[in-house]
């Protein structure tokens, strides 16, 4: 899967991605720190990327459509994360893309769940 890493995530989160055998960018890498949130989603859309973000702006799907890109993940921190916390949030989303489609939906990974958002409306957590 190919996904673009927003400018919140490090080396050590990009390697995760690699591990796991993705195909990954990062907004820092193509110089993109600091764009609009309307610009970053339109390169992802355009370069079919699935987008991660710490950035809670994309989990409004009537601004940023995920049906309409190949697909948003927000990942949701607690009050003053760890590292370690933010890499194990992204270790349990890693996983769960063995069980779930992520094309055309909203994830928003959080500590103890995953809450997906479907097109037709319908959520789940896992």
């Amino acid at each position: 899967m190919k996904f673009k890493l927003d400018e919140n995530f490090g080396t050590r989160t990009q390697r995760l991605f690699q591990t796991a055998g993705h195909d990954v960018s990062t907004v820092e890498q193509e110089r993109l720190s600091g764009c609009p949130d309307r610009k970053l989603y339109d390169v992802c859309v355009r370069e079919r990327r699935y987008l991660v973000t710490l950035d809670m702006d994309f989990s409004d799907v009537t601004r940023f459509d995920p049906s309409a890109a190949s697909g948003i993940v927000v990942v949701r921190l607690p009050h003053n994360p760890t590292l370690a916390v933010i890499e194990e949030l992204v270790r349990n989303f890693l996983r769960a893309l063995a069980d779930e489609a992520l094309e055309g939906r909203l994830w928003i990974v959080e500590p103890g769940r995953i809450r997906i958002h479907q097109n037709e409306d319908k959520s789940e957590e896992t």
